[in-house]
C-alpha cells in the first residue's frame, strides 16, 4: 500500500488501542468490588443493580490488549510495518509447501527404481496411484478407467499412442494432440464413406458402398493405413476393432468426416513429478491388462 494508507492505518489502529484502555480506565478502574446502590430501574419488582465487573474479568480484558499490543509489534498489522519477526503468509506458505514435498519426497522414495511392471504388483504403490488418477485423470477418463465419447478408455487393448509403458508415459509427460481433417466431400460422399468405415468394423456394407468407399478411403488410408488398422505414430485409430472413441452411429461418423476432429490431451510434466508420472503410468498399464 502507498505510504498515505500506510500512515492511514497505522493512526487508525493506534487510536483504537488507545481509546479501548481509556474506555476500560475512565469506567472500571478504582471502583472497588463492593456492590453499589441500585440504578433505580425497576421491572416488575426486579430492580437492576450497578455491581462492578469482576476483577478477574477485568484483568482478562488488560492481558488482551496486552496480547494485541505484542502482536501488532511481532506481526504485519500497522501498516506496511513488516513486525519484527518479518512474518508473512507467503514465507509461511514456502515453508509449509516444502515441507509437504519433503514428505511426498519420503513416499515416493520407497517406489524407486522399480520397473512399471513391478509397481503394478506393488499394492502400496497402486493405492497411491489411484489416488494420483483420482485427482489427475479422472475427470476425463472416469474413476473406472472407462472413458466416455471424446475420452480414450483405458481398460480395453485398443490404444491410440501404443500400449507399452514408454508409450504411456510420454502421453502423460508430453500430452498428446490429434487432429483430423474434414475430409470436404459432398454429402452423398460422406455417407458412403461413413458407410465403409462403419462396414470396416463388421458393418453391413453393399457392394455399391464397398467399391465406392474404397475409392474414397483412399485419402484416408494416409493415416488409418489402407487395412483402416490405424497408425499410433499419428495416434490414427483403428477402425476394424468396432471400438469408437466419438461414437459408433452414422451420424456420429458423418459428422466426423465432415467436419473433422480435434483432440488434446494436456501434458503433466509441470504438474507432476518423475515419480508420480512413474506410478501413473504403472496405473494405467494395469487398467489396460486383460
Amino acid at each position: 500500500m502507498t505510504d498515505a494508507w500506510s500512515w492511514y492505518v497505522i493512526a487508525l489502529v493506534v487510536i483504537n488501542v488507545v481509546a479501548i484502555i481509556w474506555l476500560l480506565i475512565a469506567t472500571h478502574w478504582g471502583q472497588g468490588d463492593e456492590v453499589t446502590q441500585g440504578s433505580r430501574h425497576s421491572w416488575d419488582g426486579i430492580e437492576e443493580l450497578n455491581n462492578p465487573m469482576p476483577r478477574w474479568w477485568l484483568w482478562l480484558f488488560v492481558i488482551t490488549i496486552v496480547y494485541s499490543i505484542v502482536y501488532l509489534i511481532v506481526y504485519p498489522g500497522l501498516g506496511n510495518f513488516k513486525g519484527t519477526k518479518g512474518w508473512t503468509q507467503q514465507s509461511q506458505f514456502e515453508q509449509q509447501m516444502a515441507e509437504a514435498r519433503e514428505r511426498q519426497r519420503e513416499v515416493y522414495q520407497q517406489f524407486a527404481g522399480l520397473s512399471a511392471q513391478q509397481l503394478a504388483v506393488n499394492v502400496r504403490a497402486m493405492e497411491t496411484a489411484q489416488r494420483l488418477y483420482l485427482n489427475n485423470c479422472a475427470t476425463c477418463h472416469g474413476s473406472t478407467g472407462q472413458g466416455a465419447k471424446g475420452f480414450p478408455n483405458l481398460t480395453d487393448t485398443d490404444w491410440l499412442y501404443g500400449g507399452l509403458a514408454e508409450d504411456i508415459a510420454t502421453s502423460i509427460t508430453r500430452g498428446r494432440a490429434g487432429i483430423m481433417p474434414a475430409a470436404g466431400l459432398p454429402d452423398s460422399g460422406v455417407a458412403i464413406l461413413a458407410r465403409y468405415v462403419k462396414g470396416l468394423s463388421g458393418g453391413e456394407m453393399t457392394p455399391l458402398v464397398a467399391e465406392k468407399g474404397k475409392a474414397l478411403f483412399a485419402t484416408c488410408a494416409a493415416c488409418h493405413g489402407s487395412d483402416g488398422q490405424g497408425n499410433q505414430q499419428f495416434g490414427a485409430p483403428n477402425l476394424t476393432d468396432d471400438i469408437w472413441l466419438h461414437g459408433s452411429h452414422l451420424r456420429d461418423i458423418e459428422s466426423i468426416i465432415r467436419h473433422g476432429k480435434q483432440g488434446n490431451m494436456p501434458g503433466f510434466r509441470d504438474n507432476l513429478t518423475a515419480a508420480q508420472i512413474d506410478l501413473l503410468t504403472a496405473w494405467v498399464l494395469r487398467l489396460g491388462q486383460p
